[in-house]
């Protein structure tokens, strides 16, 4: 059996961000650091990365990146629906944990 942590946020999930100064906005999730307990949402948190010069680059510069954000703070957004939801795992019927989503009733 593996340590991996089971999270609920997936690379290629789209997510809303729940906290913070991109609050309420969504993107794709690109990137899942489950060390960090963080993901990487394409277009939001951006920062200023300080770029040496170098072959490919001769003038160097600053790059605008994607800083991770805690996964605490996103959301899985429940395709079906268009709406944020909490996640769970369920055995389907091969016996195989797959993720649902909880939808308010």
């Amino acid at each position: 059996m593996s340590n991996a942590k089971k999270l609920h946020v997936r690379k290629g999930d789209k997510v809303r961000i729940l906290s913070g100064n991109y609050k309420g906005k969504e993107g794709e999730v690109l990137e899942v650091q489950p060390s960090k307990y963080k993901a990487i949402v394409s277009g939001w948190n951006m920062v200023s990365k300080h770029v040496k010069p170098s072959a490919e680059n001769p003038n160097g510069g600053i790059d605008k990146v994607e800083a991770p954000i805690h996964l605490s703070n996103l959301m899985v957004i429940d395709p079906a629906t268009g709406q944020a939801a909490r996640t769970g795992r369920q055995l389907n019927s091969d016996g195989k944990l797959e993720r649902y989503f909880k939808t308010k009733k």
